[in-house]
């Protein structure tokens, strides 16, 4: 597999990033540093202008007169769109931008990248409503290491799979096999080292994000503090919130942490997977979940490697982190999918029942829960049994899966499935 990873890989957003530049005067392509966003537009525009502004005498000039500028550049583009990389750097651009495609309607006249939204005030978002698209490139998803296409695997449930043979062939991995790609992530060029060089890259990456890329949207004066804020919630992933606690265990005020936490959500470090609930006004009242975007920074900020896993060390490191995971290759799928997918999670403490990921579309559900284990009995679907037929799920269709790192594909039932992980990158 690792092997794999020396060829340059296709994405599988490229075709989602040409629609999006067919109907949108302006495609804002976001995501966390080093995923390669550059490299995907580069490909797709070889032809076209390209300019970035980590070039400071660029910045400086863009600064000075961004609509005139701006302008410039589009006219001399032709059919191409004028490629702004790196383009939260410039608080003007906004604006302008926002001037010129309310003068000209021709559908992708800009292609920005960055590892946040530059339309962050509400009313130039607004008022560029149904001129801009918005793209969210993640880290490597398996399928994308591997060359195979998106998984489809969510359609699939709602589609109306009853038999082990309408789900796909999993790889059989064993469970070393597996923890050698929850270590690694989806890192492009951290994919490609050992073990040692890259969680040392992917540290420093972090302290990049830190020292470089908060810095672009907001003054804060406790780096330090929003350090240790990331490696508590790489030891929590996947765990429900605790604003106050993360506040006392940091030293700072819950408010703090609040800004902080939504400071990573938006350069995608952290994913915020809010509470569902059968009432789509109460949703967003419950506690979300917190989960480290990418597996990879998460098992180096905590010093991970394959055999810390082992029974003898921590047996219970991995669930956590094998949550996280499949959240990850679930959302890198949902832009391609048929239809359109939330995600949720739900819980009922004073029961002990929870649910680690509902994918809703429409009113189908998927539920999903984790399970960290080589086997699985009848016994563990027991909550997802109860959820699709007394608890909230009752009064709507649907699909159950447990995940687990066996090899088998297994039905417990209508619509209650016990499915490999491999089977998240098993389409080809």
């Amino acid at each position: 597999m690792a092997a794999e990873l020396e060829t340059l890989l296709s994405r599988h957003l490229e075709p989602v990033l040409r629609g999006a530049l067919a109907t949108a005067r302006v495609v804002n392509l976001v995501g966390p540093r080093q995923t390669g966003k550059t490299t995907l537009v580069r490909d797709l525009f070889s032809g076209g202008r390209f300019m970035t502004l980590d070039d400071d005498g660029l910045r400086a000039a863009i600064d000075t007169d961004p609509y005139g500028q701006l302008t410039t550049l589009v006219r001399s583009t032709a059919s191409t769109p004028l490629i702004i990389d790196e383009a939260q750097r410039s608080p003007s651009l906004a604006l302008a931008i926002k001037r010129i495609v309310d003068e000209d309607r021709r559908p992708g006249q800009f292609l920005l990248t960055g590892s946040s939204n530059v339309f962050t005030t509400l009313a130039v978002a607004d008022s560029l409503a149904g001129r801009l698209r918005t793209c969210r490139l993640w880290p490597l998803s398996v399928a994308e290491t591997l060359s195979r296409p998106v998984s489809r695997l969510l359609d699939r449930a709602i589609d109306g799979a009853s038999e082990p043979g309408d789900w796909p062939v999993p790889d059989r991995l064993s469970r070393f096999d597996y923890l050698e790609l929850l270590v690694r992530g989806g890192y492009p060029e951290a994919g490609r080292l050992p073990v040692r060089a890259r969680q040392e890259l992917l540290r420093d990456y972090v302290d990049t994000i830190v020292d470089r890329d908060v810095a672009d949207l907001l003054r804060i004066r406790r780096t330090d503090a929003l350090r240790r804020l990331i490696e508590q919630l790489a030891v929590r992933t996947s765990s429900l919130s605790n604003m106050s606690g993360l506040g006392e265990q940091i030293g700072v005020k819950r408010q703090t942490v609040d800004q902080y936490v939504d400071l990573l959500e938006r350069l995608a470090l952290v994913v915020r997977l809010d509470a569902w609930t059968p009432g789509e006004a109460l949703r967003g009242a419950k506690r979300p979940k917190l989960h480290v975007a990418d597996t990879g920074i998460a098992t180096a900020l905590r010093d991970l490697v394959p055999a810390s896993f082992d029974a003898d060390v921590d047996p219970t490191a991995l669930g956590g982190l094998l949550e996280s995971f499949v959240l990850a290759e679930l959302m890198r799928s949902l832009p391609l999918q048929e239809e359109r997918f939330r995600l949720w999670h739900w819980s009922d403490l004073a029961r002990r029942r929870e649910i680690d990921i509902i994918a809703e579309s429409r009113d189908r559900l998927v539920a999903i829960e984790i399970k960290a284990s080589r086997s699985v009995s009848s016994g563990d679907l027991r909550h997802l049994r109860w959820f699709a037929t007394e608890g909230p799920g009752a009064r709507r269709r649907v699909t159950s899966i447990l995940f687990y790192l066996g090899d088998e594909t297994l039905v417990f039932g209508e619509r209650l499935y016990a499915l490999p992980v491999s089977a998240l990158w098993a389409d080809r």
